[in-house]
């Protein structure tokens, strides 16, 4: 959410942030904010003109008795009784207003970053960096699911007798690497100095709201029948909501946590080959990175994150590259973001591993997360998160890029400690 003095002060500015992202179906609520703001102040000065006002002739009422004047005292009291009777229906009124101000500005996207490129959708997101050659091997990389039920790990079909679509078992080694890679990302973030973290798996609506615009809750989140609660579709939602209603002092931050979850979403994403398999699911498990820090470095934290991405994912000899995400592919609370994607050999093509964003002050304001400066003075703080790793997505660039010719599947030495010392997953016959 952004600031309301941006729409007081600029709003054709936040007019044509609008346009850059294409939603100027929202354009009419920028002039509604004003309207509303303007009656709403109108209304609250009002109000607190008549309360000064009184509980001055209140003061007055009292001289008057005192001294006798009984008739004037009565004409005050009536006066008072006026005021009384407005100070009632203002108190009545602007509630309404104001929460219809929260929901419509809840509504208008953050404002993006200027470097940011415009385009209406991920077709038009830029390459910016390419790391590790990727390599398309002499032989022939099979889907994924079938490199997984070669090594009997995967079970689709009996996840669909027991759960329905987009669901699955993992089983032996294809489910211990699925657990080696989540660990291996956990102890990788705490060396970076991150704080482990295993968060609340489900929220309460307001939590909800403060982390994300209500299209994505409508078109992600699962809801708990008769709860006020959500599953999560990402442990950012409850790392960052852990700080709502808070004021944090300066020497607090940076906050930083990496934290383990499984993640629900309802989405399964659009229909194609890749669906065969687990790219898009309901539920899968996520190691994230989340940071709270001051304005003037969330920049530089946005650098570091998708750096680590990077770093992290070379480590498991899979070639990846950055791609700048365009104003119409970033959510509403997004002042930046990029998708690290991995490379495939099979598909030779790169996709998604994870996603970085700095959503400025956008989260915290909805949430209400302030620090109180060392001069006393309480501001917004900026809230940034980024995938670590996403099995078992991460699983399908991880056995393409590590599949041999005879069928097994290589281990970097990084994960072999994590796997028991295997070097390599062989086929179980």
């Amino acid at each position: 959410m952004i600031d309301i003095k941006l729409i007081r002060e600029n709003a054709d500015l936040v007019k044509e942030n609008i346009k850059k992202k294409f939603q100027d179906k929202k354009l009419g609520l920028v002039d509604e904010v004003r309207e509303l703001d303007l009656e709403a102040r109108k209304l609250q000065t009002e109000g607190d003109n008549l309360k000064s006002e009184k509980n001055k002739l209140s003061k007055e009422i009292g001289i008057l008795m005192k001294d006798g004047k009984i008739d004037e005292a009565n004409k005050v009291k009536a006066k008072v009784a006026e005021s009384a009777k407005r100070i009632s229906e203002i108190d009545e009124i602007l509630p309404g207003i104001q929460e219809s101000i929260k929901n419509k500005m809840m509504m208008i996207p953050n404002i993006i970053a200027e470097d940011v490129p415009i385009g209406e959708d991920d077709t038009k997101n830029v390459e910016e960096a390419r790391f590790g050659d990727p390599v398309v091997p002499d032989f022939e990389i099979p889907y994924h699911s079938d490199i997984m039920a070669s090594f009997n790990g995967l079970d689709k079909d009996a996840a669909g007798r027991v759960s329905g679509n987009g669901f699955y078992y993992l089983m032996g080694d294809i489910a211990r690497l699925h657990s080696a890679v989540l660990a291996y990302a956990r102890d990788f973030m705490i060396d970076k100095g991150f704080t482990y973290c295993i968060p609340p798996y489900m929220i309460h609506g307001a939590a909800v709201d403060g982390v994300m615009s209500f299209e994505e809750k409508d078109n992600m989140m699962y809801k708990i029948e008769g709860e006020d609660l959500y599953l999560i579709g990402t442990s950012e939602h409850s790392m960052i909501a852990k700080f709502k209603d808070q004021l944090l002092t300066e020497k607090d931050l940076p906050i930083t946590m990496t934290s383990y979850s499984p993640c629900f979403r309802k989405e399964v994403g659009a229909h194609g080959i890749e669906e065969r398999g687990v790219y898009r699911i309901h539920q899968f498990e996520k190691q994230e990175m989340v940071v709270i820090c001051k304005p003037e470095d969330s920049e530089s934290w946005y650098d570091k994150m998708w750096n680590y991405s990077v770093e992290l994912f070379r480590s498991l000899d899979i070639p990846v590259r950055k791609l700048v995400c365009c104003s119409g592919d970033l959510a509403d609370l997004k002042y930046r973001s990029c998708d690290i994607e991995a490379w495939s050999p099979r598909q030779q093509k790169y996709f998604e591993v994870c996603s970085c964003s700095n959503l400025t002050d956008a989260q915290a304001r909805r949430l209400a997360i302030r620090y109180r400066k060392e001069d006393g003075e309480k501001e917004f703080a900026h809230t940034l998160n980024n995938t670590v790793i996403a099995p078992p997505r991460m699983l399908i660039a991880f056995l393409e890029n590590n599949l041999q010719k005879d069928g097994t599947v290589k281990i970097p030495a990084s994960l072999r400690p994590y796997m028991g010392g295997k070097e390599k997953i062989e086929k179980n016959n």
